[in-house]
């Protein structure tokens, strides 16, 4: 919004060395004294405009946002309107408070008594609370209202915050609450509910670059466009960095500042020499993005802040390939928004995220690095090696078209070892599957596999030799298989023809590899062998999960696999395993899986359960007795002639329907006495 009460133009000799006054720095020289001062806060701005033209001031306040916004000043300038009189002494409140009456001045200069600040990082407890708990009841000595300003809110104890709950919801009448802070979400909602909330936003670049021209204005400073869209765009929406930024660069110039003097100030790369690294990176030629790392690097840039310009503008080109509207960034020039559009619409979204998520990887490791250079260095290299991979469509319709495996990756895993196995296995041995899948190779950690960090073979993300990207996006959907080749791990797989495996291209290399199993796991040929096992040492709480809870999928002696119930407990998988290496001193592989499991033991023995009650209701004498005693259920059966067994393994009996059964003769369904 327009800034209406602009103080007036001075000389920096007429505000320092003339009158003999210290110097005052630009942020507290150029501090906002009205609501018209304010810049990029019009939401806020206008409810508290018609508050106070209505009479509807709220009794406590909380202003949040970033650093350098304005919270503490918009808390002074709600302090002034509520206290100001007016230049004749007969005013009320107001949202344009005069500035000259005695209320204005002394609070402008924080010396008025009625108008409190206190920093909350330094006093936490709840003494501090009770002392303005204890001064409330006391009305203002001088002012219309008593206001208590509390900068850093949320650093308050909790003590502290529940001491003030009370008076913070019914304050006397004469008494107002500002609270300001950077983390709003440390603030307990018992405290946000008794405040009306204002979030101040970060100032926008135009808004910054349009007020920092304006202040070069009134300091007689000349400052080039282009640096002063340099310093909005360091500064972060932050009004207070802004002017500090300013103030250094004002100092750092001699007659006017350049962008150039700027961009060495911050120590930043030129934009355009940003986007030709850019430009050399997406190409993959590595040797000119050295190259020009290398010049920025002699220029004066700091590596960190070149690996973060290179994700600034990786971002910027993103946007601005879902969002063309974004590539117009008042920061950049009409040059580099040209590029930038350029950029968006010849590079994939894929490349894009890939060199996203490996920048970030990679300011962490220069943050970290003994030698920052070192660290760009090699983020470039990695960079530039990844970005001509292939998409895994393109991997998919060349395996599609060669009809034959992909040719070796250069790890080292490449050359065969002959049938013996070893370093990249036999010419005949099946690509690994994706990760993730049972049975993966790259589980197995031999040579030839894809690990997910560095060595040979890995990823470039992580400074490997010889390989492909670990992780997803265009080209980088790579994993290496035991013969030294690659497969895509998430793309659909080529419609190529089955090889054959290892063990059937050389059974008797598996025979030899494959250990023979310990008699303790060999004698467990099946489930019901394990349940028996479980059953024979007593364990009886493992025994009922597994009845209830195991949907069985395979079994092999020293492996089980299955998909637990919806209700079985987390840690079954592993409590099965541990068991059963304490009991047979082998290990055992206990692998869970998500759907494509038979029913537990227990629905099995409750399927044949009712299946049994089913087929003994059909029978004409059980029908019978149902009928003569309605609502009758069968809650057990026994074998005739037999000792009772457990109904779960008893089968059905074979009923014979002719008169001449003879263990039935003469049963009547009817009491003989019922007629007497």
């Amino acid at each position: 919004m327009a800034e209406d009460a602009a103080p007036p133009t001075q000389t920096p000799a007429e505000t320092s060395g003339a009158t003999g006054a210290a110097y005052q720095v630009l942020a507290r020289k150029h501090r906002p004294q009205t609501f018209a001062d304010l810049i990029g806060q019009e939401a806020m701005v206008r409810t508290l405009r018609n508050a106070f033209e209505t009479d509807r001031i709220a009794h406590a306040f909380v202003l949040t946002g970033v650093r350098g916004v304005g919270k503490t000043t918009t808390a002074r300038i709600v302090a002034k309107g509520l206290n100001c009189i007016g230049p004749d002494g007969q005013g009320g409140p107001t949202v344009a408070p005069c500035g000259v009456c005695e209320p204005c001045r002394a609070i402008a200069d924080s010396r008025h008594v009625d108008v409190l600040e206190m920093d909350a990082a330094s006093r936490t407890g709840v003494g501090d609370v009770r002392e303005i708990i204890e001064s409330v009841r006391y009305r203002a000595a001088s002012a219309r209202y008593k206001v208590y300003i509390i900068d850093e809110v949320h650093m308050l104890s909790t003590s502290a915050f529940n001491a003030l709950l009370k008076t913070l919801e019914e304050p006397p009448e004469h008494v107002k609450f500002i609270f300001a802070t950077t983390e709003i979400r440390k603030v307990p909602v018992t405290v946000l509910s008794r405040c009306q909330r204002f979030d101040l936003r970060r100032i926008e670049p135009e808004v910054m670059i349009a007020h920092l021209s304006r202040i070069c204005g009134m300091e007689n400073a000349a400052v080039a466009e282009d640096a002063l869209a340099l310093i909005a765009r360091a500064a972060e929406g932050s009004v207070r960095d802004a002017l500090s930024l300013l103030d250094q660069a004002i100092a750092h110039g001699a007659g006017e500042t350049s962008a150039d003097e700027v961009r060495a100030m911050l120590g930043l790369a030129d934009r355009g020499r940003v986007l030709d690294l850019f430009e050399a990176v997406m190409k993959g030629d590595c040797a000119a993005a050295l190259a020009e790392l290398s010049e920025q690097y002699a220029a004066g840039a700091d590596p960190l802040a070149v690996l973060r310009d290179l994700a600034e503008v990786t971002h910027w080109i993103s946007i601005a390939k879902v969002a063309p509207d974004a590539a117009e960034d008042p920061t950049a020039g009409p040059e580099a928004q040209a590029r930038a559009r350029d950029f968006a619409s010849r590079l994939g979204l894929r490349p894009l995220a890939r060199a996203w998520q490996m920048l970030l990887k990679a300011m962490e490791e220069a943050a970290g690095a003994p030698n920052p250079m070192m660290a760009a260095e090699m983020a470039i290299i990695r960079l530039t090696h990844v970005a001509d991979l292939p998409s895994p469509e393109d991997l998919v319709r060349r395996l599609t078209e060669q009809g034959a495996a992909p040719a070796p990756s250069g790890g080292s895993g490449g050359a065969p070892a002959g049938p013996t196995g070893g370093a990249g296995a036999s010419a005949g041995a099946a690509p690994a599957p994706a990760s993730g899948t049972q049975g993966s190779a790259s589980a197995s950690g031999g040579h030839g596999s894809s690990p997910p960090t560095g060595g040979q073979g890995s990823s470039p993300a992580s400074g490997g030799q010889g390989s492909s990207p670990a992780s997803g996006g265009q080209g980088g959907a790579m994993r290496a298989t035991a013969n030294g080749g690659s497969v895509a791990s998430h793309a659909p797989r080529a419609q190529a023809a089955p090889r054959p495996t290892l063990a059937a291209a050389s059974p008797d290399v598996a025979r030899r590899e494959a250990p023979p199993l310990p008699e303790a796991v060999a004698a467990l040929t099946t489930f019901d062998a394990v349940l028996e096992l479980v059953r024979d040492k007593r364990d009886a709480r493992l025994l009922v999960e597994l009845e209830a809870h195991v949907r069985l999928i395979s079994y092999q002696p020293g492996r089980i696999v299955f998909e637990p119930a919806h209700d079985a407990p987390e840690s079954l998988a592993s409590d099965l395993a541990q068991r059963l290496m304490a009991w047979t001193g082998s290990r055992w592989m206990v692998a869970v899986e998500n759907s494509g499991g038979a029913q537990t033991v227990r629905e099995r023995q409750d399927a044949e359960r009712d299946d049994l009650h089913a087929r003994l209701k059909l029978h004409p004498l059980v029908a019978a007795a149902i009928a003569a005693f309605p609502g009758a259920e069968i809650m057990a059966t026994r074998a005739f002639g037999a000792a009772a067994e457990p109904e779960e393994t008893q089968s059905a009996p074979e009923w014979e329907e002719t008169p001449q059964d003879e263990d039935w003769d003469g049963w009547e369904p009817v009491d003989a006495f019922d007629g007497d």
